[in-house]
């Protein structure tokens, strides 16, 4: 088995955020060769190569099937990747690195609210103007599919080396296709965002690449990564509340289930009436008035590190989205 790759950003807050999200997971990643360098490991699991690479390259490599497992953002995997769905898993969204693919126009635009007004408006400018309007951005591929689904085709893409948001007010496009997190930055160009122009809600993502290597070492790798990132994700998707009491009963947990989304990871109450609850953060205190409503004297809430399951859903999309291995799949 040749190395397991995992492409991660090289610098940058996606990368301050990468590097956290591995840790709380266990699997700090680490330079043994120094901070400059742009190739590290993961601290206790050998034969994991870990590749520091911007967030575009990392796009391109996941394309090729050069590494196995990458982190970047969706929009990048989407421009940067034909039939991208075809070609790499989004194996799980990560929950940072928020930003949305929008369409921008400028605010003096008052008549155009939607994409069908921008369509009369394209077609209006031609006529008039004799030549299509002028779209500057940087997402080519999802600009012309964007603009296809909504049948305008009265323009003409400005690929942008810079900032994008300043083209309008430099003469260069009439409006733009660019990425924004709160829109502040358009606004202060005097841009507006058209009401069904977010063309991608976008994060960071874990991908992994089909055209990768994937033997029996390679997927029990990912099978090892995985597990670890599965077990932070349910421990963050819960608090654990410890209570006991004689009252609880079958139709007590069927109704708090209910109610509060709550699971039972060892079961109903003991012998003894002791009693573990896994319930979302945002119902722990409705929770624990319902308990204490119905007899529980004390209710102690802590958070999880990990949960581990028999079941790891991340690795059986990864598994199911691969070719089967000769002689059959991997337990």
């Amino acid at each position: 088995m040749s190395a397991f790759v995992i492409a991660v950003p090289a610098k940058g807050r996606l990368m301050e955020n990468t590097e956290k999200y591995f840790a709380r997971a266990g699997l700090a990643l680490i330079k043994p060769r120094g901070a400059r360098e742009y190739r590290g490991a993961i601290a206790g699991l050998p034969g994991i190569e870990v590749a520091f690479l911007s967030a575009q390259e990392i796009a391109q490599q996941l394309a090729t099937g050069a590494v196995h497992l990458g982190i970047t953002g969706e929009d990048l995997v989407r421009e940067t990747i034909a039939q991208a769905d075809d070609r790499v898993v989004l194996v799980e969204p990560l929950g940072f690195g928020f930003a949305n693919v929008v369409v921008a126009v400028p605010q003096a635009w008052i008549d155009v609210r939607g994409m069908a007004d921008l369509d009369d408006v394209a077609t209006a400018f031609r006529l008039k103007r004799d030549r299509r309007m002028r779209v500057a951005t940087k997402y080519v591929n999802l600009t012309r599919s964007f603009f296809a689904e909504h049948a305008i085709v009265d323009y003409h893409i400005v690929e942008s080396a810079g900032a994008t948001e300043g083209a309008p007010a430099a003469g260069t496009a009439e409006l733009i296709v660019d990425i924004t997190t709160t829109g502040t930055t358009l606004a202060a160009n005097g841009l507006k965002v058209i009401e069904d122009g977010v063309i991608l809600r976008s994060q960071a993502n874990l991908v992994a690449a089909r055209a990768a290597v994937w033997g029996v070492g390679e997927r029990e790798t990912a099978r090892l990564v995985l597990d670890r990132i599965a077990a932070y994700a349910r421990a963050a998707a819960f608090r654990e509340l410890r209570t006991r009491f004689p009252g609880c009963n079958d139709a007590l947990l069927a109704a708090a289930k209910e109610k509060f989304g709550v699971e039972t990871p060892f079961g109903g109450p003991t012998s003894s009436g002791m009693l573990t609850l896994h319930c979302p953060p945002g119902e722990v205190h409705a929770l624990a008035t319902f308990l204490r409503e119905h007899g529980a004297s004390t209710v102690v809430v802590g958070e999880l590190d990990y949960v581990f399951a028999r079941d790891n859903p991340l690795y059986a999309k990864l598994e199911n989205s691969l070719a089967p291995l000769a002689g059959g799949r991997l337990g």
